[in-house]
């Protein structure tokens, strides 16, 4: 498993596969998938965080049933761009993956994903509840969906 600039993604997928985006939390881990046509996000139930290897696991267990070929996984960057305390422990948590997946991974700034699928899932008249119970997965989606965005314009402006 390596660490990959988003510019590369495609040079590390093949046909039929797709991309997984994550969104790291303390208690849980929001998912999100691609299509097959790397162009819209889907969230995915959000996993509840046991210990890393029970963790790691489940992950793989989706990686594999969904044909992930690389992971975006949202960097929770300091707004002024500095790094804290959560952004070691995500580089922490995808070089502990290593011993579980080949699968690359890439940093994706995440920096008010969470507020952005708030207003999301508000404007969808969302209940505080179930708001609450897919938030993580809502900002994986939308970290996923900025990566598959900037993917799409790099290879369009390259093609």
């Amino acid at each position: 498993m390596t660490v990959i600039n988003i510019n590369e993604v495609m040079t590390h997928l093949l046909p039929g596969q797709t991309i997984a985006g994550l969104d790291l939390g303390t208690k849980t881990i929001g998912v999100a998938i691609s299509d097959m046509g790397l162009i819209v996000s889907n969230p995915r139930p959000v996993l509840q965080r046991k210990k890393f290897t029970e963790d790691a696991h489940t992950l793989i267990k989706i990686f594999d049933r969904e044909n992930v070929g690389v992971i975006i996984i949202g960097l929770p960057l300091n707004m002024n761009g500095s790094s804290g305390s959560r952004v070691q422990a995500t580089k922490a948590f995808v070089s502990n993956m290593k011993a579980y997946t080949e699968i690359p991974f890439v940093f994706w700034d995440e920096r008010l994903s969470t507020i952005a699928a708030e207003r999301s899932l508000l404007e969808m008249n969302v209940s505080r509840t179930k708001r609450a119970n897919r938030i993580d997965s809502a900002a994986a989606a939308f970290i996923l969906q900025g990566a598959l965005n900037r993917i799409q314009n790099f290879h369009h402006m390259e093609g």
